[in-house]
């Protein structure tokens, strides 16, 4: 097993380019079964939740080929329909194999996901509404296991905004006998990618990026190419890499439009941003970061999955903030690590109260998740002394190359063996 070992203190500057999202790429992957043929898919990021979704393809008899980041897939149809505890325990994003396969195959055996242990994230939501299309679905020895015959259209309300969720009955509803209408959609970007991609592929939708998606089924679909959106997420993060360590930092691909609400934070703080062109920015860090409060909420609100990397610049900033979390119930477990590192960090309920501190110090610390081990990198490169993380798998799972992309930028980071 590897783990990072940084050297901190070092100012990035630079160029750097944003990778295609891994949270886009995921679901467009999933929905290459809903047609026979051959798909052309660029921009996606050469990553292990990418790798490992690709070995779940091959199991359903679809063919997937990555260089670099373009991915070639051919859908050879087929009877098969299991979805193995081995490749779904490590990534919860298994899970929207569901609703393809019961709309184009009939039958799904796709077992409970697993991922990041950043709190419950039930799948009750899809299973009610693929019930409520027609579906017959049990959920035996760790598997959920469905069979219809041709899915029907219906009028779905979700209980709560779920991301996968809406991914998931849209694609079954791509296929289904008459019109899908999906009541408190997820509005993210990466759902608006996926509806687009389904559009090339001959679906009717109306209503994307808003709250009220109408999806008309269509029985014969066809493969398409397409290009994935960049990762919103992660150009978030590399603004966060540039502003902790006072950098000036070029950021090319970045879907601003994506990150409204984030980048109004970021000049809150401190952090001034020159609009280059349409998708770059320059990063300028020239002071001292002043506090800020944030609340995570569902999309346009501050997303989830940078209160991990925000709270990481917070430590060190003038002031005390206070980061609440309102998403999931278990991302708070970087804390503890940053505390490990200098980090003045009280938790009080669904909020963690920080008081800035003048530094923070090198020390051996564990990412529990794929945010917190971004945060711990960000630390990392602020801290005086050397930062060994742990269990960077975690990382790897959605950054692509990330250490590499600061060591050009002139930060100091090892990738070695760590044999635990």
């Amino acid at each position: 097993m590897e783990k990072l070992v940084i050297e901190g203190g070092y100012r990035l500057s630079g160029e750097v380019e944003v990778s295609g999202s891994k949270n886009a790429s995921l679901p467009i992957m999933a929905a290459t079964i809903l047609a026979e043929g051959d798909y052309f898919i660029d921009n996606v990021p050469n990553l292990r939740d990418v790798r490992t979704l690709s070995k779940l393809l091959n199991l359903l008899n679809i063919e997937t080929e990555q260089k670099q980041n373009s991915l070639k897939i051919k859908n050879n149809g087929g009877n098969s329909f299991e979805a193995p505890y081995e490749l779904v325990k490590t990534m919860r994003a298994s899970i929207l194999v569901l609703g393809p396969l019961l709309g184009r195959r009939g039958k799904a055996k796709v077992s409970l996901p697993g991922g990041c242990a950043i709190g419950e994230r039930p799948v009750d939501q899809h299973i009610k509404a693929l019930k409520a299309m027609g579906a017959k679905i049990e959920i035996e020895h760790g598997y959920i296991i469905a069979e219809c015959e041709r899915l029907k259209g219906t009028d779905i309300y979700f209980d709560l905004v779920t991301v996968t969720g809406t991914e998931n009955i849209m694609m079954a509803a791509a296929c289904a006998e008459g019109e899908t209408t999906i009541y408190n959609a997820a509005i993210e970007p990466e759902v608006v990618d996926l509806g687009n991609f389904l559009r090339k592929m001959g679906v009717k939708i109306e209503g994307l990026g808003t709250k009220t998606v109408k999806i008309y089924g269509k029985e014969t679909l066809s493969p398409t190419n397409y290009r994935v959106m960049n990762d919103r997420i992660e150009a978030a993060t590399l603004i966060c890499a540039a502003a902790i360590t006072g950098g000036d930092v070029k950021i090319l691909g970045v879907p601003k439009n994506c990150l409204t609400t984030v980048i109004e934070k970021f000049l809150e703080i401190g952090v001034e941003i020159e609009d280059i062109d349409n998708e770059t920015v320059r990063i300028l860090s020239k002071k001292k970061l002043k506090a800020a409060d944030i609340t995570t909420q569902v999309y346009p609100g501050f997303p989830t999955d940078l209160q991990a990397q925000f709270m990481a610049l917070m430590t060190v900033a003038e002031g005390v903030s206070v980061v609440t979390e309102n998403i999931f119930e278990n991302r708070f477990m970087h804390v503890a690590e940053l505390k490990r590192m200098g980090a003045n960090i009280r938790l009080k309920d669904r909020s963690a109260i920080v008081t800035g501190v003048e530094k923070l110090s090198g020390a051996h610390v564990m990412a529990s998740d794929l945010r917190a081990s971004a945060s711990l990198v960000l630390a990392g490169l602020i801290a005086e002394g050397e930062t060994h993380i742990h269990r960077i798998y975690h990382l790897d799972r959605g950054y692509e190359k990330f250490d590499e992309k600061l060591n050009k930028l002139g930060a100091k980071i090892k990738r070695v063996e760590n044999g635990d």
